[in-house]
């Protein structure tokens, strides 16, 4: 009982440390059938390109001829001049990667021959056509060290159905007969060409291309995004999904976030050929390193008041509101500082992004020699919803302000009516910090796409606890525009 009793907590604490090892990515992305479907094309139009390149080596050897006797062939020059994959497919391999099936595929091949049967000795050219090639390829997925993704063939097999070979010249006909064992040979070097190209393309071009992904990208001079994969591609039947870190950093100082992704519950939707899936952890790490950097504190002065306004920041605008200002600090030009002690908190669910930012608003008096007098100290919450949406293959947004609340946190010239003041934190709040603040949300952030890819048709959907992004793709080869 003592060792059954034993065993048991060995594996509870086995499955605690399992599930404590385990990370929930920030950032999900998603490529269905569709746009596997679209990226194969793009990669049996390069293969095609590399296989029609393929070198074959010369081939000679002996055959005998019944009533004819020994005959020594040698075909050399062999040129291929087409090599077309009309029909082919990729499969998703649950838990495994991707298989692609080439079938029907053919090519052609032309050259130089040349024999001797005894004393004679001839040469010509030669057509050969290559018929019914069936490829199947297997592709492992993986990460490297860095958190790129990885890809590579982990196995390749060729079959040629057919192949018939024509000999022109004076004694061609001749030729024909032992076209059976130049068939033969031909089809052997072949299929063993054709794999060392896969192998070779999928080195040379398709795992280049996978490392194009940014792992980090540099979003302004204070903060970055990481992209980096925290697993392996997975593959299952209907997608494959991809898991990002998606976590915002400080460029000056990374600091490790103070709380955790949660597990994102992706809907099934497969109408696009993409889908991006941002939590609301990726959204909330902005918040913290953007509030680490230090970045989150804004200052108003009379001269970023908008002309069309007819206001001032100066005492004898507020002493309207608080009498002591007119007595104690006379006409002079004030500044206000907004900060706020922690970063913002952002919320996602079905009904949208909001969040209710908590921000201290310190107001100065700027003296005759340009010192600051402390005034008072106002705290102001607010309800602020956000519209997100894709521009640019970037996530961009655009907020606004609902009800503000103001309360007095201290006062350094006595008491007074916080209410008074509203309209003048509606106007600062509508026509200067929000304006600057939508323009910069309006540049957006990059999402993780490898070079030369757009995005269109898109979709933007609110899940709880995250954002959904579909679109579909377009890739723009090099040397266009």
């Amino acid at each position: 009982m003592g060792a059954q009793s034993l065993a048991v907590a060995c594996g509870v604490l086995a499955l605690c440390l399992a599930l404590a090892g385990t990370t929930n990515p920030g950032f999900v992305a998603r490529i269905t059938q569709a746009g596997l479907d679209y990226a194969h094309q793009q990669g049996i139009a390069v293969l095609e390109k590399e296989l029609v390149q393929l070198k074959l080596p010369d081939i000679s050897g002996d055959y005998r001829v019944r009533h004819v006797g020994k005959v020594h062939y040698e075909l050399s020059s062999l040129d291929l001049r087409s090599f077309h994959l009309p029909y082919s497919r990729i499969s998703l391999v649950p838990n495994v990667g991707l298989q692609v099936s080439i079938s029907n595929a053919f090519a052609e091949v032309d050259g130089n021959w040349r024999v001797k049967i005894h004393f004679i000795r001839d040469h010509g050219s030669f057509d050969l056509k290559v018929e019914n090639i069936y490829i199947k390829i297997n592709l492992k997925l993986g990460s490297d060290t860095s958190g790129k993704p990885t890809i590579d063939t982990s196995d390749c097999s060729t079959r040629i159905s057919r192949v018939r070979v024509h000999f022109s010249g004076k004694f061609g006909w001749l030729y024909n007969i032992f076209h059976s064992a130049i068939e033969s040979r031909f089809r052997k070097i072949l299929e063993g060409k054709v794999c060392e190209i896969v192998v070779s393309s999928v080195r040379s071009e398709l795992q280049p291309y996978l490392q194009t992904l940014p792992v980090t990208a540099r979003i302004d001079a204070m903060a970055g995004i990481d992209y980096s994969l925290v697993a392996p591609p997975t593959a299952t039947a209907q997608s494959l999904d991809v898991d990002l870190k998606g976590e915002f950093f400080s460029l000056a100082h990374r600091s490790a976030v103070p709380f955790s992704p949660l597990a994102l519950s992706f809907p099934p939707d497969h109408d696009r050929m993409v889908y991006f899936g941002a939590s609301s952890y990726f959204f909330n790490t902005a918040g913290f390193a953007y509030h680490a950097a230090g970045a989150l504190v804004f200052e108003i002065t009379d001269s970023m008041i908008p002309k069309d306004i007819e206001f001032h920041l100066k005492t004898s605008t507020f002493s309207a509101f608080v009498p002591q200002l007119e007595t104690m600090y006379p006409d002079m030009p004030m500044k206000l500082r907004l900060s706020t002690s922690s970063a913002p908190f952002l919320n996602i669910g079905p009904g949208g992004l909001s969040l209710k930012p908590v921000v201290d608003i310190q107001a100065y008096a700027i003296l005759p020699n340009s010192s600051l007098a402390p005034l008072f100290l106002l705290s102001l919450t607010g309800n602020v919803s956000a519209v997100v949406d894709m521009k640019s293959s970037r996530i961009v947004g655009n907020l606004t302000v609902g009800r503000m609340k103001l309360s007095l946190k201290h006062s350094d010239v006595g008491t007074f009516q916080v209410r008074t003041l509203q309209s003048i934190m509606n106007i600062l709040a509508s026509s200067i910090l929000l304006p600057r603040l939508n323009a910069r949300l309006d540049q957006g952030f990059p999402l993780p796409l490898p070079d030369r890819i757009q995005l269109f048709n898109v979709l933007v959907q609110f899940h709880q606890n995250f954002l959904l992004l579909g679109a579909d793709v377009r890739y723009q080869p090099r040397g266009r525009r």
